[in-house]
């Protein structure tokens, strides 16, 4: 058991009746609990040489588990290497107000005008270059509620082609982006958004908005000059990551939680101690509902799309199938740990699945059933 699931093993009664979370924020926390227990469930492994058995336990597959997010990263990081064209990307990050982000917090909902906010203003940047050819780049969106301080702030991280495709140039080159058209754009089309959503009570604050930021919404768009290769390494970072890395926990002494961060301003490492319960509802504020996208795909990059076929990936299709063969469980620990857990230690023979088990199944009775097959 990590630092993280002993923390909300121990207060997980008072996030139950204190905190009254989402449903997805309580089955989310469950599986983070549980995961890697062997009472719900896992394989059961024998060497056929020796006899030698191993239990491996299911793990919870969730965003919110440190480890299981980690996996999610690298699988979303290598789906969306497989998209990508290849040209220089640049990361770009869109940011809203701090006046704002309580909105997105009472209503999560709106977390989709973010969204489809970036998309209109980078395509609309794009086709303007020239109407006739309505060049169309490739945009991957991925949304962040957190800051490295844990507090809510809703932003999206968006990978953008240096280039588009036209409808009769087959590609060209973008070396330049206007900032202040996607600055004052952001803002006037989330703004729209959000006050057809929200009803006439919001204009009040819309109008706010545009005389406390007369030059828009803060857009990071700086050139990058990476490979796409690098690009790869750099964007993969902002993928499915969980909100704090285990790492980050420096202390827990069952009332006080002590963890770190690097500030933004002065790459300064902060440390702060809190209570647990306050830790946590820091943390869990930040899962999102069910079935909620968190990273999509847009332009040239979006499903069957008609140019996508017709540019040239940065990893090639044979490439692709073969990273693909090394993306499953024994692989992935052997490349990122050294070891083959499906290691006889015993006499070094490559185990055998010998049965699964599910939730509820006693660990007496997993042996004894495998006994059987002696």
């Amino acid at each position: 058991m990590n630092i993280l699931q002993s923390i909300f093993t121990d207060y997980y009664k008072h996030i139950i009746y204190e905190l009254h979370p989402r449903p997805a924020v309580i089955e989310n926390v469950n599986k983070m609990i549980h995961c890697g227990d062997s009472s719900h469930g896992g394989a059961m492994y024998g060497c056929p040489h020796c006899g030698n058995l191993k239990f491996v336990p299911f793990r919870c597959k969730s965003r919110f588990c440190p480890s299981c997010g980690n996996k999610y990263n690298q699988l979303r990081s290598f789906h969306m290497s497989c998209k990508l064209v290849s040209c220089v990307h640049r990361h770009c990050v869109f940011t809203i107000p701090a006046e704002l982000r309580v909105y997105f917090l009472e209503d999560r909902t709106l977390l989709d005008c973010l969204f489809h906010s970036v998309r209109d203003v980078v395509l609309r940047m794009f086709s303007k270059m020239n109407k006739t050819e309505n060049f169309t780049p490739g945009l991957i969106c991925v949304l962040h509620t957190f800051g490295r301080d844990l507090k809510w702030n809703p932003h999206i991280h968006a990978l953008i082609s240096e280039g588009g495709a036209g409808n009769i140039t087959p590609w060209r080159p973008v070396k330049h982006f206007d900032y202040k058209f996607l600055r004052n754009a952001f803002r006037k089309v989330l703004l729209e958004r959000l006050t057809s959503r929200i009803g006439p009570a919001f204009r009040k604050v819309k109008n706010e908005m545009y005389t406390k930021h007369a030059d828009g919404f803060y857009v990071r768009a700086k050139p990058n000059l990476c490979t796409p290769d690098i690009t790869i390494k750099y964007i993969s970072r902002y993928l499915g990551r969980p909100v704090i890395a285990t790492s980050r926990i420096d202390t827990y002494d069952g009332e006080n939680v002590t963890f770190h961060y690097t500030r933004h301003e002065d790459n300064k490492t902060v440390t702060e101690t809190i209570p647990a319960l306050n830790f946590i509802q820091k943390l869990i504020v930040h899962i999102p509902e069910k079935h909620f996208k968190m990273l999509r795909y847009y332009g040239i990059y979006a499903k069957h799309h008609k140019q996508e076929k017709k540019l040239r990936k940065c990893i090639s299709a044979e490439k692709q199938r073969f990273l693909r063969s090394i993306q499953d469980w024994r692989q992935s620990i052997l490349l990122s740990f050294g070891y083959d857990p499906l290691c006889c230690s015993e006499c070094g023979t490559s185990m055998l699945v010998l049965e699964v088990y599910h939730k509820k199944t006693a660990l007496f009775e997993q042996y004894r059933k495998v006994m059987k097959y002696g």
